[in-house]
């Protein structure tokens, strides 16, 4: 893990040494040196001092409780300054095997325990969990600049870097030393002592910040859950959820009332659904103002002190704002270059939003209501205009969506037929909440290729959203195999009834699965490099890629059963999907459009602008004027995140910050991919063995442009994009 953490935002502080290594040293001597040296290394103790011997290394959630993380925190954290004093005190002259491996070899027990942690942070915490979280963030940003910040290894790293004309490596060996090298450097090798303190106090200070601003939306995510005194209020939601609404109300102490939780998004997605237009006000308004209510859970002045220490980070390096700092290893790079890539479809959007706008305003009319759209109105009206035009209920595609039948006969019958993959669902694997599903994953060989964890449902103790990451990565340097997990936010149904979902709910489970994919079919000898281990902006393109399968003939006729009938979704009601699949995309493209530009405009603020954003008033007012220069209806599509509860940017760690924009650009990749898939058969072996080779087995190892084009044999194309968004014609204009 050790280069994947001095490449990361959340660890980033390097440090550089003017001392240098003679190219003369006695190869006898040095020989005799490195067969001597045999540093002492402290061990650890207790369960994450060595590997499970569950399969594959899997955690063993049995013998793990909340008493064991901070001894091991601690142990790890020594174990790894030692392990890196000792590349730094090696007699020997420096070599790729005995710095760059050694330092990659480096921090394996800090590992274990960090993996198992943050996966339970994230989607089981607890409050001593979170006690803990606050108290090691700091002190795990201290330890990294500890190591990160010593010009002595940095002189190492650097001897090895100027010799590598004359050394022969690998395509990875190559790539390893270059994204050390380049992370140092980047993290502070070339600052004086003066920046390199600041650096210090500035990662300290972020590490804390972030930390308290995840978990302070999470509990205004929790804490601010809509609670409506009548059944009536909650009109047009089916019994299920109903029930589900009252149990809800129950356990927050409000027994014979009915609560809705809120999601990590603005927009809800039980908001088409309610007839009580009262009712979604005063939903969207919990949802919009959850976390800038003046109270203990608002964040704001957090994220302007965020946004602040960043651009003053950013500046220590001699760049104007964060976004310039930070984009250095993305596929875009510049932030001109994201910029105007969202900027060139904004006018199609501002005019998307005012004709949908206009034709639902017509639709109110025609009812014979008497107000003007507003946001909570806006996707009831959608799907009222949509059900004119199409003839098409998205409720009437629920029934056919069973959530197993989606994950096993969908997602895993398209990773079958594509990759040759099979599935078997094991029950004796410990897991750490008991609505965790486990799977294991065998490859077209039918050797066993890694294990998958499922968790799906949504609770109080799980963050919002979706994601996926590894209780253990792939790499041939320790033999190991991919062990990945994939958490979704599906409200659950009642206890006996059938588990429904919506679509898109089905496509954030093809959207996820991707990612497992990515981390599944590694196949690098360095975890740094392995699987998802790529730059923002390309990491979120194979997962998107597997969406496109969710709506392919073939994998809906297999999984879209009524789970009453058993009827096969009917052939109407698929193409009938993929029509509307263009509808209301001043709404569905303009929110994310508005998020992503919104990210950018905080992150472009130089230290002194940044610094002039010190009370809630000049962050509600900066965020307003951010989104007012968009030139899209704003009022009427809010963004999908407003800055108070926008995660990806402002929490720890802060992988989307000036990043968000990502989704956007992947969604070129996808859209671009997606049409190669169709012009060369669709879901075939042949295609999926071919995409497998060029892009998703790769992880980290080359350029990006390079392995797009070896996928497609030409540059990406952003014209499939706006065509499939409706932004464009067939002919492309």
């Amino acid at each position: 893990m050790k280069a994947r953490i001095l490449a990361s935002t959340a660890f980033a502080a390097l440090l550089a040494g003017c001392a240098t290594y003679g190219d003369n040293m006695d190869p006898i001597a040095q020989a005799e040196a490195a067969a001597d040296y045999a540093p002492a290394i402290p061990e650890g103790t207790g369960y994450f001092a060595s590997d499970s011997t569950l399969p594959f290394l899997a955690p063993d959630f049995t013998k793990i409780s909340e008493d064991d993380y901070l001894p091991a925190f601690e142990q790890g954290m020594a174990i790894e300054r030692a392990e890196v004093q000792a590349i730094i005190d090696n007699p020997a002259q420096p070599t790729f095997e005995n710095t760059i491996v050694a330092l990659e070899k480096s921090g394996r027990m800090l590992s274990r325990v960090s993996t198992v942690f943050g996966a339970l942070t994230g989607a089981n915490t607890t409050d001593r969990l979170d006690e803990i979280d606050a108290e090691i963030s700091p002190k795990l940003s201290a330890h990294s600049d500890a190591i990160n910040l010593n010009p002595e290894l940095f002189a190492r790293v650097k001897a090895v870097y100027d010799n590598r004309a004359a050394m022969t490596m690998t395509r990875e060996d190559a790539k390893l030393l270059e994204e050390t090298y380049k992370g140092m450097v980047h993290a502070g090798a070339l600052l004086t002592e003066q920046q390199r303190e600041q650096v210090k106090a500035i990662n300290t200070q972020l590490s804390v910040l972030t930390t308290e601003f995840s978990q302070k939306v999470r509990e205004a995510t929790v804490d601010n859950a809509l609670i409506l005194d009548n059944r009536s209020d909650l009109d047009g939601l089916t019994d299920a959820e109903i029930d589900a609404a009252a149990k809800l109300a129950a356990e927050k102490g409000h027994e014979g009332k009915f609560a809705i939780a809120l999601q990590n998004t603005t927009r809800h997605p039980l908001n088409p659904s309610l007839k009580n237009r009262e009712t979604r006000e005063k939903l969207f308004k919990a949802s919009f103002n959850r976390a800038d209510s003046g109270d203990e859970n608002d964040t704001r002045l957090l994220l302007a002190k965020i946004a602040q220490l960043r651009a003053e980070k950013a500046a220590l390096f001699g760049e104007d704002s964060w976004a310039s700092y930070t984009m250095y290893d993305r596929m875009a790079q510049k932030p001109a270059t994201a910029i105007g890539f969202m900027e060139q479809m904004v006018p199609a959007i501002a005019e998307t939003q005012r004709r949908e706008a206009a034709e639902i305003n017509a639709m109110i009319a025609a009812e014979g209501k008497n107000f003007s759209v507003q946001p909570w109105d806006w996707n009831v009206y959608a799907e009222k205009v949509k059900a004119e035009k199409f003839a098409f209920d998205e409720s009437s595609v629920k029934p056919y969506f069973q959530l197993e039948k989606v994950l096993e006969d969908g997602v895993f019958f398209a990773a079958n037929k594509l990759y040759g993959l099979n599935f078997e669902r094991r029950t004796d694997l410990p897991v750490y909440h008991p609505d965790v599903w486990t799977y294991t994953v065998f490859d077209r060989d039918g050797s066993e290729l890694g294990i998958f964890y499922f968790d799906p449902f949504q609770r109080p103790s799980k963050r919002g959203g979706a994601w996926m990451n590894n209780f253990v990565d792939q790499s041939h340097l320790w033999g190991t195999k991919p062990v990945i997990y994939n958490v979704l936010n599906i409200p659950k149904a009642p206890e006996g009834e059938v588990q429904l979902v919506d679509f898109d709910n089905v496509e954030t489970t093809f959207h996820e699965f991707g990612h497992a994919l990515h981390g599944f079919f590694a196949n690098q000898k360095y975890v740094s490099l392995s699987g998802t281990a790529t730059a923002r902006d390309f990491v979120e393109y194979p997962s998107q890629v597997n969406e496109m399968w969710a709506t392919y003939p073939e994998v809906l006729q297999n999984y879209a059963k009524h789970y009453q009938t058993g009827e096969t979704l009917p052939l109407e009601m698929v193409e009938k999907i993929q029509a509307t699949a263009k509808f209301n995309q001043g709404y569905d493209f303009g929110e994310t459009v508005e998020a992503a530009l919104l990210d950018m405009k905080w992150h472009a603020l130089t230290p002194e602008q940044a610094a002039a954003i010190d009370t809630v008033e000049e962050v509600d007012a900066f965020e307003r004027k951010s989104l007012e220069e968009l030139g899209l209806e704003i009022d009427l599509v809010p963004p999908r995140y407003r800055s108070s509860y926008f995660n990806h940017i402002f929490s720890s760690p802060a992988g989307y910050s000036a990043g968000y924009y990502s989704y956007l650009w992947t969604e070129m990749l996808d859209k671009d991919s997606r049409q190669w898939f169709l012009d060369n058969g669709g879901l075939t072996r042949a295609n999926g063995d071919h995409y497998r080779a060029t892009v998703i087995s790769q992880g980290g190892t080359m350029d990006y442009f390079e392995m797009f084009r070896n996928f497609a044999g030409r540059e990406p194309d952003v014209k499939p994009m706006l065509k499939s968004r409706g932004l464009l014609t067939a002919d492309g204009e």
